[in-house]
């Protein structure tokens, strides 16, 4: 294919992926009038971010299986309708409950695009050339990232739109991207005869469901060491263990266990995971940070990430031609788990009295770093595996990333509601206010910032700036273990034919044997 007839094929996916990423991001500066306007708590603030997460996580693989066995861009158009009816539901909510589960149907679509936008890429593109177009993909996901704050930001600060409209305004951008595929994407239909391992996926679903559900609730629900604890994690581990008998015995299973063997593979799931943690972890409570701890409006919140979402662009864009240009790959891996760690040690030391410049430098550093790690990692991953596993092979990586995303989330998000609290409960006795003295009724409740006194103010914003730094310091060695283990990757030569090439390669020996063989 050439230039052109890629960029045709991808616009119905770049719009895709545009929209999945605007679902999270213009969310991100609404939230804190989303809670308190929905009268819920900082660890439904947490749930409201941990649904979407959880879904696209749990969802991913079987997403992944079904690419290798049906039309993958009927499956992609589904994928977009279910993120089209999650966000109308998600608009129309009344009450944190509904809002939580239609996150929950907005991350099953956002799973769809996830694990598919990555397999069609390398369907269509060969690895050598996927670099120029993953730092296409980078832009979109940069832009997507730095309009959804901002649009986030606007709508909430205008009285007669409001936080609504953070989910209304994705639809049209999902309807565009389901036509766009329909006319643009045209791919042979690669159905393959084989039963869907339904127990398997089943199983997968419910033991990750299980263990994310107590790392979400555990250290704030209930304590670690409970009996409900127990529970969850005794009946995660009985099921996954369960899952990994049914996909060693099945024919086709969800995740094919034999995938593991494959040395890049492992590592870059471990890889994934780790800066799933890292990066969704640490960033995910910055807007937070910059409304309540520094004060600043929902869309001047917008404008402070865009440092980050600079860095993360140029990076990725830059770093993607090179690599399509040389071939060579690990170097760049090495350099944005390098650039990564040092950015989020950076993060670690910041404040409710850190001046922006500071800020913007820290964040740059660190969206340079994951501009060069994140995308790339997909790349090493799909150039060492047989064609026929790419969408295993790709779900994978993004089941992992996301579910570090949503351990991260869970755990960072418990560890930054008691620190809070325990920041704040120092500050009131030191100065002498009686507890609860105006801090905004609950302990564990996000703060109405506007509605406090003088003092109490200054207490949570410092309160919150020890917290957020902390996140950052917890994120700073997994960062440090995800670049211990890129160091162990081989670099292998890209290959140079598109996996639809190479599926209809390893697919003419079979055939030829077949033809072959002797019948009676």
């Amino acid at each position: 294919m050439s230039n052109r007839q890629i960029l045709q094929a991808m616009s119905g996916l770049m719009a895709g992926m545009f929209v999945a990423i605007l679902a999270g991001t213009v969310v991100s500066n609404a939230l804190p009038t989303i809670i308190t306007d929905l009268g819920a708590s900082q660890s439904s603030y947490t749930w409201v971010v941990t649904a979407e997460l959880l879904a696209m996580t749990a969802t991913v693989p079987l997403w992944g299986k079904l690419s290798d066995l049906f039309n993958k861009k009927l499956l992609l158009q589904l994928s977009l309708g279910l993120f089209v009816v999650g966000s109308l539901l998600a608009g129309f909510s009344h009450g944190v409950g509904l809002l939580i589960f239609s996150r929950v149907v907005q991350g099953i679509g956002a799973g769809g695009l996830t694990a598919l936008a990555q397999v069609v890429m390398a369907a269509i593109i060969p690895p050598r050339r996927l670099g120029k177009y993953a730092g296409v993909f980078g832009a979109v996901f940069a832009v997507g990232t730095v309009a959804g704050p901002l649009v986030g930001g606007v709508l909430v600060d205008t009285s007669w739109l409001g936080w609504r409209w953070c989910f209304f305004i994705g639809v049209p951008f999902a309807l565009l991207a389901i036509v766009l595929l329909q006319r643009t994407l045209n791919l042979p239909v690669t159905r393959r005869e084989a039963k869907i391992d339904f127990l398997g996926a089943f199983l997968i679903v419910a033991g990750v469901c299980a263990l994310l559900i107590w790392v979400t609730l555990a250290g704030n629900e209930f304590d670690w060491a409970s009996w409900q604890t127990a529970a969850l994690t005794g009946t995660g581990l009985v099921l996954l263990a369960a899952a990994v008998v049914v996909e060693a015995r099945t024919p086709e299973p969800v995740i094919p266990l034999d995938i593991f063997r494959n040395r890049t593979v492992t590592l870059t799931t471990v890889a994934s995971l780790l800066v799933g943690v890292a990066m969704f972890g640490g960033t995910v409570f910055l807007s937070q940070y910059f409304q309540v701890s520094l004060g600043k409006s929902p869309t001047v919140a917008g404008l402070m990430s865009l440092p980050m979402i600079m860095g993360l662009l140029v990076s990725s864009t830059v770093a993607g031609q090179v690599i399509s240009r040389t071939g060579v790959w690990k170097r760049y891996l090495v350099a944005g788990a390098v650039i990564m760690t040092v950015g989020l040690g950076l993060l670690s030391t910041i404040g409710a009295d850190t001046s922006f410049t500071l800020l913007s430098l820290y964040m740059a550093v660190l969206g340079v770093g994951v501009g060069m790690l994140m995308q790339n990692l997909v790349l090493a991953a799909q150039n060492d595996v047989p064609a026929a596993e790419l969408g295993a092979a790709t779900s994978v990586l993004s089941f992992f990333r996301s579910m570090g995303g949503t351990i991260g989330t869970s755990v960072l998000g418990a560890i930054l509601a008691n620190r809070v609290a325990t920041e704040t409960a120092k500050g009131m006795e030191t100065a002498g206010i009686p507890a609860g003295g105006g801090a905004g009724g609950s302990a564990h409740g996000v703060p109405d910032m506007s509605t406090l006194p003088e003092p109490v103010r200054a207490i949570i914003e410092h309160a919150y700036g020890v917290a957020t730094a902390d996140l950052f310091l917890i994120a700073t060695p997994c960062a440090l273990l995800a670049l211990i283990t890129v160091v162990f990757l081989k670099e292998k030569p890209l290959k140079t034919t598109s996996g639809m090439e190479r599926l209809a390669e390893e697919s003419a020996p079979a055939a030829d044997t077949g033809r072959a063989t002797p019948v009676g």
